[in-house]
């Protein structure tokens, strides 16, 4: 499990606009180490976000995506004070889940 997400969620004009940096390698499978053995894929494969309990975003990612990755979203019907909780799960079987309160 990596270091904890930086998530960032501010209210305003009727919508949340949600902002996620994860720490995390992200290896593509297709890289090689020194030796020129190749470095087996390490990627984050899913991410939800969920409000109150309630999932209000989900993706599905593959090894394309760069290292430390960058989230940002928009919801409508949140208010200040929720808790988002955000979980990523990788390709290892490892997983992280954050929350943040809007702003």
């Amino acid at each position: 499990m990596g270091e904890p997400m930086r998530i960032r969620a501010q209210s305003g004009a009727g919508q949340t606009t949600v902002r996620i940096l994860m720490s995390h390698e992200m290896e593509s499978g297709q890289r090689k180490d020194a030796d020129g053995k190749v470095i087996p894929a390490w990627h984050i494969q899913d991410v939800t976000a969920s409000l109150g309990g309630k999932e209000i975003f989900s993706a599905e990612w593959g090894p394309s995506v760069s290292k430390n990755p960058y989230l940002q979203f928009i919801i409508k019907g949140s208010h200040t004070g929720e808790k988002i909780t955000v979980t990523w799960k990788d390709s290892k079987g490892d997983s992280r889940s954050d929350e943040a309160v809007i702003a």
